[in-house]
């Protein structure tokens, strides 16, 4: 699986409250790319364009464990985050809902906001291409590939049991 998308820079310590804030939680997925990253960048949903990258300093996702902040990423057309590293919790959401979480510090540091990148997920290589820079992070196992590949969990686990009957 390789993504290909302009990149969108956000520093430390970004929360669940920020990704999704509390007070649009009862909205429907769909309406929650509408306040995606609200309080640091009101407006945001406008900017983003299917296909399109996050990359974060430390601690991407930290806060209360909602769903909603993966959900909310994914419904506004991020199809990945990059970042210095993740809170457990957002990183394991993010993997049962099928959407790619990579840690490597390097990229992050080495990226600017609007480069194009491409990301080869099974190969573990970030490529910047408005750079020309090159970037290895670790792999996923296969199991999570294999998740993450078909769209989440409970896609991958469905189509398990139904290939086993």
């Amino acid at each position: 699986m390789v993504l290909r998308g302009r990149v969108w820079k956000f520093g430390d310590e970004i929360d669940t409250d920020i990704i999704i804030p509390t007070q649009y939680c009862e909205l429907t997925p769909e309406e929650y790319k509408k306040h995606v990253m609200e309080p640091v960048r009101p407006g945001f949903y406008s900017l983003i364009h299917e296909g399109d990258l996050i990359f974060a300093g430390n601690g991407f996702g930290m806060g209360s464990s909602r769903g909603h902040a993966v959900v909310s990423l994914q419904e506004s057309g991020i199809k990945a985050v990059v970042a210095v590293s993740f809170a457990r919790i957002f990183y394991r959401s993010a993997i049962n809902e099928g959407l790619p979480v990579i840690v490597c510090p390097e990229a992050y540091r080495n990226t600017d906001e609007g480069d194009e990148v491409e990301i080869d997920i099974s190969k573990g290589a970030i490529r910047n291409i408005s750079k020309g820079a090159d970037f290895r992070f670790q792999p996923f196992p296969d199991l999570v590939l294999g998740i993450i590949l078909a769209g989440g969990g409970v896609n991958y686990f469905s189509k398990a049991i139904a290939e086993s009957r």
